[in-house]
């Protein structure tokens, strides 16, 4: 299950040759996190809000993309979109509307519906909104501790209170950028004892296994209490967006499949590469991915001295609070 309470309209002119070209897709975290599960073979539940013209229009992209969709019709506002001109080579933002904060009605229809799809799936993902402000930091917290509580295993890419409220409650795995580990004060800079502390003090918060991503350096990955570099071949990229969004994505894609964590981690690795060569974000050819995952290798790192928090002992933290 992919839970994405608020996706976006993406409009962009593009003019790959002589005549420009408008194309219209569904995008947002969620969207393109279940696009790129979806791309690995697997199925995707997407639970979300819609409303407005927007909502309108997005509601049958996003049933093309071929995604198990429930949705909850908003009544007080409207979904969000942006239009982006690329004919130039890079984007360039010609608006960008984050849409309207969902009200306390819909917020529990969502959350009601999303629960109910999460309980029977084996992994939830939990994406973020577009903007902070549109869905509660509260209702992430309650999302993970029902979840976890009830076997679930739930994966986030979140960041700030949204962040800081799921790990309240406990996370199976945690996707974060080293950019948002020093803007929310979690990390001085990205040198890599800071970003290993703070990988060692989420784990102990409340996430089992967390990866940093670090932009053209190798990810950190923290796992059974062990610090990794995540090392893999470079590929020129077309558009190094989205590649957080893949990682997470491949991760979900292969606990759910039964895979272990750690080829797991490998494999969201080569999705996350192989999307910046592709100018749509979420894509990826499944035999592509395969075929980059074994030249992705967790070659040992560095470590502080940390009592190691096991998931038994989380879960007792869990059920104490």
């Amino acid at each position: 299950m992919v839970f994405a309470p608020t996706p976006l309209l993406t409009v962009t002119v593009d003019q790959p040759t002589g005549q420009p070209e408008i194309h219209l897709h569904p995008g947002g975290q969620g969207v393109w996190q279940a696009r790129m599960i979806m791309s690995l073979g697997g199925e995707v539940v997407l639970c979300t809000a819609l409303g407005g013209e927007i909502g309108q229009v997005l509601e049958p992209l996003l049933v093309s993309e071929g995604v198990d969709l429930k949705v909850v019709v908003r009544d007080s506002g409207g979904s969000g979109g942006y239009v982006h001109d690329r004919r130039e080579g890079s984007r360039q933002e010609i608006v960008d509307v984050p849409g309207q904060p969902l009200s306390r009605h819909e917020l529990d229809e969502l959350y009601n519906l999303a629960l109910g799809e999460g309980l029977r799936a084996p992994v939830s993902v939990l994406s973020g909104p577009n903007d902070p402000a549109l869905v509660p930091p509260d209702l992430y917290r309650r999302f993970a501790a029902d979840l976890g509580a009830n076997g679930g295993r739930v994966v986030v890419d979140l960041s700030g209170e949204h962040l800081t409220a799921v790990l309240d409650s406990g996370v199976f795995f945690l996707k974060v950028s080293h950019e948002e580990l020093i803007r929310d004060g979690r990390a001085a800079d990205d040198d890599e004892e800071q970003l290993s502390r703070a990988m060692y003090d989420m784990h102990a918060a409340g996430a089992e296994s967390v990866v940093v991503s670090r932009a053209d350096r190798p990810a950190l990955a923290l796992v059974d209490g062990e610090l990794f570099e995540v090392e893999m071949p470079r590929l020129q990229a077309a558009d190094p967006r989205g590649a957080g969004d893949s990682m997470t994505a491949g991760v979900a894609a292969v606990v759910a499949g039964g895979g272990d964590l750690r080829t797991a981690i490998r494999t969201g690795a080569a999705a996350g590469a192989l999307n910046v060569t592709r100018h749509g974000l979420g894509t990826g050819r499944s035999d592509s991915i395969a075929g980059l995952v074994d030249r992705v290798r967790l070659v040992p790192a560095g470590t502080r001295p940390q009592e190691r928090t096991t998931p038994d002992e989380l879960a007792d933290r869990v059920i104490e609070r």
